[in-house]
């Protein structure tokens, strides 16, 4: 390899499968004419609420710092927009960290998060079924433990997160047909 020539970039799996499987069999069975039309994941958004992060603001940077484990991007910091005397909260403290998967790192998540994180939870029987009205998905999870980035060792505080998938479909069915296609595991 020269200096002039590029690596080539790889494209992820199920990006393949979307384009080769899903976006043809979902063009069928919807009878969409544009191939603009066909559903596709937008992005994926990964929030983990701290609600101790008030009595204790080490809680904060572990979960940063997990999070950017786990998702392969730093996220950013959330605060309060509003001060809530019940929750000792003021408006401006930290209560919380988000990161925005887009684009191959998106993909890359998807495909960990469906084979190899969700195998890790006990007794699991699937997802419900339930969009969001427009064709998006959102899931919580107890605790960051089931992703293998995470050692189980270095853990020091059990937090949960949520993870929306948000897709360019129109409807619930369209957007339930295209995670099903894709492989997310719901419930028989």
């Amino acid at each position: 390899m020269s200096a002039t020539d590029t690596p080539e970039k790889t494209v992820p799996r199920l990006v393949e499968k979307y384009r080769q499987e899903v976006a043809p069999a979902l063009r069928e069975q919807f009878g969409y004419t544009n191939p603009m039309q066909i559903p596709r994941l937008v992005k994926i958004a990964v929030n983990m609420g701290i609600g101790k992060a008030v009595e204790n603001k080490a809680r904060i940077e572990h979960a940063q710092r997990e999070l950017a484990a786990i998702v392969g991007q730093k996220p950013t910091v959330r605060v309060a927009r509003n001060a809530i005397a019940g929750f000792k909260i003021r408006e401006g403290y930290p209560v919380g960290c988000a990161v925005t998967l887009r684009g191959a790192r998106m993909w890359e998540f998807f495909d960990r998060f469906v084979t190899i994180a969700i195998p890790r939870i006990r007794d699991f029987r699937g997802f419900p079924k339930k969009l969001d009205g427009r064709g998006n998905y959102s899931v919580g999870l107890a605790e960051q433990s089931i992703f293998p980035e995470i050692s189980l060792d270095r853990i020091e505080f059990v937090q949960g997160m949520d993870v929306t998938f948000v897709t360019t479909a129109k409807t619930d069915e369209e957007g339930f047909a295209l995670l099903q296609q894709l492989g997310f595991p719901f419930r028989k």
